[in-house]
């Protein structure tokens, strides 16, 4: 079993929250480069549909946030369009994927690995599943 820090922890915690609150698919949440984080659920309106990382990721630029240090997603996927938008302001940002239970399947996390076999591990992941 994969074991994270007291603040990725702190992530799965608040994004397990959000996805409680909201019934949805998945729920995510961010820490900025300030230590303040951000956690939200799915948006499924008629005109805007979020994942939890999107929501999550436009909450806290909306907020002024400038950078990532880390984000979890529970119950999504490395494919996730939220993955995208928290490489663009962030491209080292570890991001934590864990099933509905909070047990983490995947951490994908360029600033260990600069080469893109991270990235691919992540794909096959979601392959088999996790």
């Amino acid at each position: 079993m994969i074991e994270l820090d007291a603040e990725d922890n702190k992530l799965v915690v608040l994004a397990r929250g959000a996805l409680a609150r909201t019934g949805g698919v998945s729920g995510a949440a961010i820490r900025d480069t300030d230590g303040r984080t951000y956690a939200a659920g799915e948006v499924t309106l008629d005109a805007l549909r979020l994942t939890a990382l999107q929501s999550a990721v436009a909450a806290a630029i909306s907020s002024g946030a400038e950078g990532f240090e880390a984000a979890a997603v529970v119950g999504g996927r490395f494919s996730d369009a939220g993955v995208g938008a928290v490489r663009e302001v962030s491209p080292a940002a570890r991001i934590v994927f864990t099933d509905r239970d909070g047990a983490v399947f995947e951490i994908v996390d360029d600033s260990e690995e600069p080469d893109d076999s991270t990235a691919a591990t992540a794909v096959t992941a979601e392959v088999r599943g996790g």
